[in-house]
């Protein structure tokens, strides 16, 4: 355990989605000048995850998309990373999924929770057995009863039965409301804000260095306010969640960390009078499944 507060990405796996369902209304023309499709329309994501170090805590920010799907299921996403991805990943920097404190679920869509699991044999058990799992309630409740639109994107058969596990052992800890206190500690706590366009209730992690965009902005051609996926379950929500938390990066000088962009980790974000917002400074990936973003972005 560090005797500070250290952040680092973790790149276990990445997969590919469908071009046109990623950038929403904005022509392929547009898009696929930053995000080349392959042969099938889909563009190559990351599926990166937030791991911060305290001296009394090691907590994780999502778990990406597991690895236990089907042929047909890895095949359709094309689904790239070894099997255990994330236990082998925080093997890099010394760490075991044992010794994960804490694990925040932005929101439960397949590819940010599907980690949360693995199987042995039959049986679905825990990554994270010694875990507190954060968790909005509202989310979960919405989880439950999503629309027609939006069901599959919740593979309730492969987190429910940890979620209850989570409850009765006295290891879920609910969270509520727009905004609040996630986890504190000796030098500092983890806040949260939700935003509401992609899926109701979707909780951003933040700190007072970084931020977790989850799939509010996931990638950084999305800091462009129209350019919203066309996943989203309140597109025109998606641009009002968007310009508020865009308005809170640049004004607290916060760097922006990408979920999905294969690219670039993170960016600082700026005002810009012409197009709303601009980059300010771009952090690339580097080849590493781990890294540590105190050392990428002083």
């Amino acid at each position: 355990m560090t005797d500070r507060t250290h952040s680092f990405c973790l790149h276990p796996a990445q997969f590919r989605l469908d071009g046109g369902a990623m950038y929403g209304i904005i022509p392929r023309p547009l898009w696929q000048k930053v995000s080349p499709p392959d042969e099938l329309n889909r563009i190559e994501l990351s599926l990166r995850l937030w791991l911060i170090q305290t001296p009394e805590k090691n907590i994780l920010v999502d778990t990406g998309i597991g690895d236990y799907h089907d042929q047909s299921f890895n095949e359709r996403f094309a689904v790239t990373g070894a099997d255990h991805p994330i236990e082998g990943t925080l093997q890099t920097i010394g760490l075991s999924a044992e010794k994960v404190t804490d694990l925040i679920i932005s929101h439960l869509h397949f590819d940010h929770v599907g980690g949360i699991g693995k199987m042995v044999g039959d049986q679905l058990i825990p990554v994270f057995p010694n875990a507190t799992v954060h968790l909005h309630k509202k989310h979960y409740e919405y989880s439950l009863n999503p629309t027609a639109r939006d069901q599959g994107s919740f593979q309730k058969e492969h987190y429910l039965p940890l979620i209850e596990l989570a409850l009765k052992e006295g290891k879920l800890q609910w969270h509520d409301g727009e905004s609040g206190e996630l986890i504190s500690f000796k030098n500092g706590s983890i806040r949260f804000q939700c935003s509401m366009g992609h899926t109701p209730w979707l909780m951003h992690p933040y700190t007072d260095k970084y931020i977790y965009g989850a799939d509010l902005i996931p990638t950084a051609n999305h800091i462009s306010i129209p350019w919203v996926m066309g996943y989203d379950i309140a597109p025109g929500q998606t641009t009002k969640d968007k310009q508020k938390f865009l308005e809170k990066i640049a004004r607290e000088n916060l760097i922006l960390i990408f979920e999905h962009d294969i690219k670039s980790w993170g960016a600082r974000i700026e005002v810009c009078q012409k197009k709303g917002f601009k980059i300010k400074e771009l952090f690339p990936s580097p080849t590493e499944v781990a890294y540590r973003l105190d050392e990428a972005a002083p």
